[in-house]
């Protein structure tokens, strides 16, 4: 039997006595401009626990859910590190400084947007690769000027790097975000080629991020990291305690009245509807549409300018209800998403803790509802397991 050992360094438990603010860091005055009008001044467990780390030059790999602030707690440490350490010769075209990887379209689009407010006090270019844009658009961004941060997608990235558009020799950053998530879409074999196409692991900076620290996830760090610390937060705990979680026991057939129910009676800002395929969310944004709700969709199946459009109605409030696949939906960061909604359970159980996620986040409360036929039973009690709690069954009069 094969043994993995792991010699990481674990600073999980270690009690952290200094002040939460982003002041204590001596960050870069353009970093730390553009933190301060974005309005963060506490860290969040996540940012204070790894910064002091990654800043310092470490290596990290971070156990944290969605919505705990990972993606500035990585960010803050690349730019700060480029702001502080500008290359004064010549630059090539295609050669990033730092690399970010992610596992969906829409996680890179939010990782840019977070870089770009980030960034927009200094002359860093932020670039992004994802696929279902055209090509020819992204490799005209790879021409205006050298790239210093790259937001990218691992298929669209590998494109670029056979097309001899992208080289990945400079890099000194390399961020792999979702490692999980990497691994349950089958982009691990993608990942490995571009890591081998990047500086040796002790020539550059690896950062790491994931969910779940599973003995695959591990491996793949004990690969790519060097000498990393490790950190974890509150691993125990699965769901934020911010979001109220209930489960209303419904026939299948009825599920499309209980929703128009809790449209008309809850308090809702913003609404995030999840199905588990695509064709539900087509049917579910259908009906929505013909009875005159404000909705958009997000699925694989929507070509990505059209996605984009939508997202953006979301975000500011044109439309207020969004309806998703688990892939389309994951590392979707809105604001003022009051209420999630599980129509059909996910089938995996992290999909749960992702889907509801969406609300309650940075310290506001939210509302998770799940509706339970005969054919979301069974995925119940994995889902119970996952998170560590029972969830109370609700039977609505008229409904049951």
């Amino acid at each position: 039997m094969f043994i993995l050992q792991i010699n990481f360094r674990d600073f999980s438990s270690e009690r952290t006595y200094m002040s939460s603010g982003f002041e204590t860091l001596n960050l870069h005055p353009q970093l730390k401009r553009a933190i301060d009008a974005l309005g963060f001044k506490d860290m969040t467990p996540i940012q204070q626990k790894v910064l002091k780390f990654t800043l310092a030059g470490h290596d990290a790999i971070g156990r944290a859910q969605t919505g705990t602030g990972k993606t500035a707690a990585f960010l803050v440490s690349v730019i700060n590190d480029l702001l502080n350490n500008p290359i004064q010769e010549q630059r090539y075209r295609g050669e990033p400084r730092a690399l970010i990887l992610a596992p969906t379209r829409e996680l890179a689009l939010q990782i840019e947007s977070d870089a770009k407010e980030l960034t927009k006090f200094s002359d860093l270019h932020v670039v992004t690769l994802l696929g279902g844009v055209d090509f020819d658009k992204q490799k005209a961004q790879l021409d205006k000027k050298p790239v210093d941060i790259m937001v990218a997608t691992p298929g669209r990235l590998i494109d670029f790097v056979e097309q001899k558009e992208v080289w990945l020799d400079q890099i000194e950053f390399l961020v792999i975000d979702e490692a999980d998530r990497l691994l349950d879409m089958g982009f691990i074999p993608s990942v490995k080629r571009i890591v081998r196409f990047s500086p040796r692991k002790e020539q550059r900076q690896t950062l790491m991020f994931s969910a779940t620290f599973s003995y695959d996830v591990l491996n793949l760090a004990q690969q790519w990291l060097f000498e990393p610390v490790t950190v974890e937060i509150e691993p125990e705990k699965k769901t934020n305690a911010d979001v109220e979680q209930r489960v209303y026991m419904v026939a299948k057939s009825d599920k499309y009245k209980l929703l128009q129910d809790i449209l008309r009676d809850e308090p809702i800002e913003k609404v995030m509807i999840f199905a588990n395929r695509r064709d539900q969310v087509r049917k579910l944004y259908d009906n929505l549409k013909r009875d005159g709700y404000k909705v958009v969709m997000l699925s694989g199946e929507i070509a990505q300018d059209k996605r984009l459009k939508m997202l953006d109605q979301f975000k500011n409030g044109q439309h207020n209800i969004m309806i998703a696949t688990d892939v389309a939906g994951r590392g979707i960061h809105v604001d003022g998403v009051s209420h999630v909604v599980n129509f059909t359970l996910p089938e995996q159980s992290d999909d749960y803790v992702h889907r509801i996620g969406r609300t309650g986040r940075a310290g506001t409360s939210g509302v998770s509802i799940s509706f339970l036929s005969e054919d979301d039973a069974f995925y119940l009690p994995e889902i119970e397991k996952a998170i560590g709690q029972k969830l109370p069954l609700t039977r609505l009069d008229g409904y049951c």
